[in-house]
């Protein structure tokens, strides 16, 4: 979909996939994504201020890669 949110977020859907994969086939997982990503913009989410920064640059901030969730 390309949602842009935040890291509230990421949590909540990281804990619905592990808490899929813990519980099996056969069930629903319901989260809330509870924070939008804008404020994290100009900072957390720019390959340029985490590089002038000396922190480390995920390679998805660094143009198109295809997410592989694990579970599907």
């Amino acid at each position: 979909e390309g949602l842009l949110l935040g890291g509230s977020s990421g949590i909540n859907v990281a804990g619905a996939i592990r808490l899929a994969r813990d519980m099996g086939p056969g069930n629903t997982i319901v989260t809330v994504l509870c924070d939008g990503g804008a404020r994290y913009a100009s900072k957390l989410f720019n390959a340029d201020f985490l590089r002038s920064q000396n922190l480390p640059t995920p390679p998805w901030l660094e143009g198109a890669v295809a997410m592989d969730p694990g579970f599907v």
